[in-house]
């Protein structure tokens, strides 16, 4: 008895005080207890709330990033690809060409006209009333007129006879003689426009000499201009003198990319040709505008590179800086232990990066949970497994010192209780443990609490009545179904260890009720004894591990206190609430004790 009661003693020595003070309820035995609303928050132990502390912000290199380097260098492909493709414009080009050439086809007919008005001199036969064939085109007048309109319109005009001989030359004076008249002052030289051109030639001349490795142009005809100049070097010149209303050509400069533009007409009165009028000009303009269409998408590409840039890093930052804190976070979990305080919230974001962020908190604090769980129950068990161990030695260290049979007999009974004892720990102990990695496996599935409360009143109802003690089930008033999301294995484990204790501290004749009923978001289930109730100030001490408090004459060590411990544990993962207080009269005296199990209904 002596060593009893000195393991006992040792037992009572790590046993944990709750703070928490239970809320009873004065009142009948039919009465509901007064559970409130479910709050499980409210409810649960201080210790097994999470906190969350956002961390201080620590800069990072954003650039260095090689996820910002695939997001800038996706976001700048399109841009980059547009401007590149900016030097491809052949169609416009061709474009401008063609309208280049229909303005000059048009100043040529004037040209033409003019010149067939007012430079030609007419023989009219008496008799045929035809023209006599002769020198018709007076070249004095028609050099005039020439190089007169053509000034005006910006072209070069040339003027051959019948006979392919050119008469008239804009460029030159009359008889072939170089004119000298002054020009124009020269506009201001400007660095950036000068500069701005050189790269675009610079460019143009790469890309298209790039473009034409892969899909070869044809080459435009020389342009050659001798001294001696005749209706037989150009080509459209003689279609002109055939008869054609128009010929047009495109010529390029042997030293220089300038491509030159010529058409040209006949010169005619009443359907007679007698000459050929070409006028011709280079590409300057139509390089030019061409540049200034260049200029302006360069523009506007820069201004969308600068905003394209700016968002990328933006969103990069948004993206890069919060993984990167992250992933230091989980870091320092990993090495140097820290805890879900140490990974930054980012939760106020309501993105996915908030999800994640969350995701690792609730992850971090759930295994420093388990492994805080997993170091006092190491602990806890080390030394409940000590007690029994202890009071075995002392029993086989005595038996053989003592001869007396009937001191034998009690020691060897010590002895059996405690290997007993020892077996019933060990087993709930390996329960215990296996009981977390399958709640964390297993799949729960909708179920009706209902009929499981109901049959298990019903067993326990018949293994009590050997006892003097009834057990009955209390359903709904309405009759509607009781449905949670749950493991109905490991519930019902939680309502038999629930029940099996109501039955073990009821006294004979007392009763055990089993209500269960539908509080709104919840299904809350109740189980009411006639037992003495719970010691004050145990009420939540009561479902720490290897916490034992059995009724008087219960012979010791019959239960490894880990029952209302498991209970917990199975009720926490369904994300429910177990609660325990005393059912108490108008007086304030204690009827029974009061467990409590709230579950999310489904």
């Amino acid at each position: 008895m002596g060593s009893a009661t000195a393991t006992r003693t040792r037992r009572d020595t790590v046993k944990r005080e709750a703070s928490d003070t239970s809320r009873g309820r004065r009142g009948g035995r039919d009465a509901w207890p007064d559970v409130g609303a479910p709050d499980l928050r409210r409810d649960l132990p201080r210790d097994r709330r999470r906190a969350r502390k956002r961390p201080p912000r620590r800069s990072g290199s954003v650039l260095a990033s090689p996820l910002t380097r695939r997001i800038l260098a996706v976001n700048l492909l399109a841009p980059i690809l547009l401007v590149g493709g900016m030097f491809y414009l052949d169609n416009y080009r061709e474009t401008l060409t063609q309208a280049r050439l229909a303005a000059l086809r048009t100043e040529a007919d004037l040209i033409a006209a003019a010149v067939a008005e007012g430079s030609l001199t007419f023989e009219v036969h008496p008799e045929t009333r035809s023209l006599v064939p002769g020198q018709v085109i007076t070249p004095e007048l028609a050099a005039q007129i020439v190089r007169r309109l053509s000034d005006l319109a910006g072209v070069r005009g040339r003027l051959f006879t019948l006979d392919g001989s050119l008469v008239a030359d804009s460029l030159r004076g009359v008889g072939g003689q170089f004119q000298i008249s002054s020009l124009p002052p020269l506009p201001e030289p400007d660095p950036i426009s000068d500069t701005l051109r050189d790269i675009h030639d610079g460019v143009e001349t790469a890309f298209e000499a790039a473009v034409g490795l892969v899909a070869p142009r044809a080459e435009l005809p020389v342009y050659q201009e001798v001294v001696v100049q005749t209706a037989s070097q150009y080509a459209e010149v003689r279609a002109a003198l055939a008869g054609a209303a128009v010929t047009s050509a495109v010529r390029r400069r042997p030293d220089q990319g300038d491509k030159i533009l010529s058409v040209a007409v006949p010169v005619q009165y009443f359907k007679q040709v007698v000459g050929a009028l070409m006028v011709s000009a280079d590409n300057a303009g139509i390089e030019q505008d061409l540049f200034d269409v260049r200029l302006a998408i360069l523009e506007i590409f820069a201004a969308t590179l600068a905003v394209t840039i700016l968002m990328s890093l933006y969103l990069s930052g948004t993206i890069v800086r919060p993984l990167t804190r992250l992933a230091k976070g989980a870091e320092r979990v990993r090495s140097e232990r820290g805890g879900h305080l140490d990974i930054p919230d980012f939760a106020a974001r309501r993105d996915e990066l908030g999800e994640l962020s969350a995701a690792l908190i609730e992850m971090t604090a759930a295994l420093s949970a388990r492994m805080d769980a997993i170091e006092r129950f190491a602990a806890d068990v080390a030394h409940e497994i000590k007690n029994p161990l202890t009071s075995l030695r002392s029993a086989v260290e005595t038996v053989a010192r003592v001869t007396d049979p009937d001191q034998q007999r009690r020691l060897m009974s010590v002895i059996l209780d405690d290997v007993e004892r020892l077996n019933r720990l060990i087993s709930d102990i390996s329960d215990a443990s296996r009981l977390d990695a399958e709640l964390s496996r297993a799949n729960t599935e909708p179920m009706d609490l209902g009929p499981m409360l109901a049959a298990l009143a019903d067993v326990h109802d018949h293994a009590a009545a050997k006892a003097g003690v009834t057990v009955r089930y209390q359903g709904p008033a309405d009759g509607r179904p009781l449905r949670v999301r749950g493991i109905d294995s490991r519930l019902g484990q939680v309502f038999q260890n629930l029940l099996a204790n109501a039955v073990s501290f009821s006294p004979e004749g007392g009763s055990v009720l089993v209500s269960a009923r539908r509080d709104g978001n919840y299904v809350v289930a109740i189980v009411e004894d006639d037992g003495p109730g719970l010691p004050p100030g145990k009420e939540q001490a009561i479902f720490d591990r290897f916490y034992s408090q059995r009724p008087k004459g219960e012979k010791f060590g019959t239960h490894s206190g880990l029952g209302l411990s498991i209970s917990q544990q199975i009720v926490d993962s369904h994300k429910g609430m177990i609660r325990a207080q005393n059912r108490t009269d108008d007086q304030g005296r204690v009827l029974g004790a009061c467990f409590v199990v709230v579950l999310p209904a489904v």
